[in-house]
């Protein structure tokens, strides 16, 4: 409902299918229609096929309906995300519905329908499913048909757009009484091939697994070639009262905001955030009717559930752009919408309603710059601020046509604390240390510096990976992406001896995840040369890149971290050779005391913000190392008089414990000490070198 008028295709193989058992083709479809956001959003919507299946006591032949599980994706989704239930024992939960008051109670009978034990969940959406008489059903959350479902004469624009070939049902709460009603109208309505479910989504159903996948996507498409037609050369939410900023302002102004908002709403539990400024955002956040339509919240569950009910307007004018301004706002704008929360909270619970959850907003929107959306992780983030451009969609399309209107107030909060949700999230698995918080790695694509990110992710932190090798980082990324998720990790390409790298790169950094927690400043390299031999640009290139490097993304780490007032912990990669010397290495060793003493100083100055500073000397880090691949470890194996092959031999045999150092141990350490579990330490450091008396630091 952006305006684009691309129709859906088919992207059905009938090759492909033909090799599909029934549960096979289900997947198939579902994984087609989730692969599209037209179709449906990120966990929204679920689908179903009833099919024939042997009962593992009896022997005997049983109908079995497969629907997708609760909480799962339909675009993502294998064949273990879905429920699979008896039909005979489903429909006989029938018999003991007591009515609209019984329906928390049927969810609780859902599990005793299980077939072949399997573990998986069953959603509050298996009865809509469960009884409606046809082999496959589909229920979507298109844009363009929840358009239809959010304008106030919905019904009426449902009979235009389908004639009697689509229904319409008015808003109910998903559960068991809007299973039965969707049973009932299929019985009255024999030659339906589905139906529009007020303020909530599509229906629709056939005897074949493609049938109903194609009907599905000519049902979505008719919507949006009629949107189509009646929105075209009309005035799109009440026309511009905003210009947008160029694009690189848009994202220096995000990379302003974003920490500050992530500070103010991320006190008790660290927030990340998500930027997105692409052309139906700011045609929203430009209009004349952005307040008025974003103060009527969104209109579908799904919507509102990421969401919240509404979002936070920013105020801000892209004529006259003062950022200043509007941080020194921002207290005052998050006090109310607060206190609006608070209010919806106390009008609409109930004696058992859970109590009030954050009341911070989700989503924020800035005429002339775009959409900021904030979650416990970066995913869900990304996902707010996806629903919200599909509620967006949504108005657009409603309010060109007819009236928008969203969910009345007690309708949504019904569903925000409805105490199955309320469960569900109650389930939900601790999280890891790190969630919510966003590394900074410098040298990350090096042996400590992968090693290092792989150890922060694992324990749910995002890490921006930042190197000057641009082809190993893009294999270091790649290679964490595939590991961790696209979401977890970013690269920045950084000459850390640049003052305007390094600002761009921790503006990437805010625009990307909302700010930064921990900086772990390893970019390194090594030198070695008698002192007579030791040439001025060796000598300024150590100091540079080991110095002067850490002292600029130091700088800019405190910066941050004092902007957001959430504490923050900065990790030196030393070296033993910053406290013990070493003959041939001048300029080295040198750099390396120099970033040693450099963190007690930051750890002096950052204390009364709550900002840590602590080193990790390491030393023979041969493994994956990018230092020991060249002149270095040819140069050290000379000074020992050794063979380059018996060096790390030769390193392991002259520690105290007679071990050899990986880059899984540095990154160990620098993990605790980034960590709460070294919350009380700081102007410390940890030596991971096997034992080295020299580098003793007492």
């Amino acid at each position: 409902m952006s305006g684009q008028t691309r129709l859906l295709e088919s992207r059905w193989d009938d090759a492909y299918a033909a090799g599909l058992d029934e549960p096979g083709k289900l997947l198939y479809r579902s994984n087609l229609l989730g692969a599209d956001k037209r179709i449906t959003n990120y966990g929204g919507g679920n689908t179903s096929a009833k099919v024939i299946e042997t009962d593992p006591l009896t022997g005997e032949k049983v109908r079995v309906m497969w629907v997708k599980g609760s909480g799962g994706d339909v675009g993502t989704i294998r064949l273990d995300g879905f429920a699979t239930l008896y039909m005979d024992k489903l429909e006989a939960l029938k018999g003991i519905y007591k009515g609209v008051e019984d329906e928390d109670r049927m969810v609780g009978f859902l599990p005793h329908c299980t077939f072949n034990l399997n573990p998986r969940a069953a959603s509050i959406d298996t009865p809509l499913h469960g009884f409606v008489p046809f082999t496959h059903v589909d229920h979507m959350h298109p844009d363009a048909i929840i358009a239809i479902a959010a304008a106030k004469n919905s019904r009426e624009l449902t009979e235009i757009i389908f004639g009697s070939e689509i229904g319409w049902l008015p808003w109910r709460r998903p559960g068991f009484q809007l299973g039965l009603d969707l049973g009932a109208f299929v019985k009255a309505n024999p030659t339906a091939k589905g139906v529009v479910l007020e303020s909530h989504g599509l229906f629709t159903w056939a005897d074949g697994a493609k049938a109903c996948y194609l009907l599905t996507l000519e049902i979505i498409n008719r919507a949006i070639e009629w949107f189509s037609a009646q929105t075209e050369g009309r005035t799109i939410f009440g026309g511009a009262v905003a210009k947008s900023l160029g694009a690189g302002e848009r994202r220096a102004i995000a990379a302003r905001l974003m920490p500050e908002i992530r500070g103010r709403i991320g006190k008790a539990e660290r927030k990340l955030g998500h930027f997105d400024d692409q052309n139906a955002v700011l045609e929203f956040v430009n209009s004349a009717e952005l307040k008025p339509l974003g103060a009527l919240g969104t209109s579908c569950p799904d919507h509102f559930l990421r969401t919240k009910i509404r979002p936070l307007i920013v105020d801000f004018d892209p004529a006259k752009p003062d950022v200043d301004a509007v941080i020194a706002g921002l207290d005052a704008a998050l006090e109310d919408y607060r206190a609006d929360y608070s209010r919806y909270y106390e009008t609409c619970r109930h004696d058992n309603s859970p109590r009030m959850r954050d009341p911070n907003p989700v989503i924020f929107l800035v005429p002339g710059v775009g959409m900021f959306s904030f979650a416990k992780d970066k995913a869900t983030a990304r996902i707010a601020g996806e629903f919200y451009v599909n509620a967006i969609n949504v108005m657009r399309g409603a309010s060109t046509v007819s009236d928008y209107q969203g969910l009345p107030e007690q309708e949504a909060f019904d569903i925000e604390y409805w105490l199955l949700e309320e469960a569900k999230l109650q389930r939900m698995p601790k999280p890891k240390s790190l969630a919510g918080q966003v590394a900074f790695v410098t040298g990350g694509a090096g042996g400590i510096g992968r090693a290092t990110a792989a150890r922060l992710m694992g324990e749910g932190a995002c890490v921006v990976l930042a190197d000057i090798d641009a082809a190993a980082l893009d294999a270091a990324r790649t290679d964490f992406e595939k590991s961790f998720g696209r979401d977890a990790v970013r690269s920045v390409l950084l000459d850390v001896t640049s003052e305007d790298a390094v600002l761009a790169a921790f503006t990437e950094a805010c625009v990307e995840f909302g700010g930064v927690d921990i900086l772990v400043s390893n970019a390194g390299i090594a030198s070695s040369a008698p002192v007579e031999d030791t040439t001025l640009a060796m000598w300024s290139r150590n100091i540079d890149i080991l110095a002067t490097g850490y002292f600029l993304v130091s700088r800019e780490a405190f910066r941050l971290f004092r902007r957001q007032k959430l504490g923050g912990n900065v990790v030196f990669v030393a070296s033993k050779n910053g406290l013990a010397s070493s003959p041939n290495a001048s300029a080295y060793c040198t750099a390396k005391a120099a970033e040693i003493h450099l963190a007690r100083c930051l750890a002096l100055e950052g204390a009364d913000a709550g900002i840590r500073v602590n080193t990790v000397n390491p030393d023979a880090v041969l493994r994956g190392s990018k230092i020991w691949s060249g002149e270095w470890r040819e140069q050290r194996a000379a000074s020992s008089k050794i063979d380059v092959d018996e060096l790390e031999e030769h390193y392991r045999k002259r520690s105290m414990l007679k071990l050899n150092v990986f880059p899984e141990d540095i990154a160990e350490a620098i993990y605790f000490l980034a960590s709460d579990l070294s919350a009380k330490s700081t102007g410390n450091i940890i030596n991971v070198d096997a034992g080295n008396a020299q580098s003793f630091t007492r």
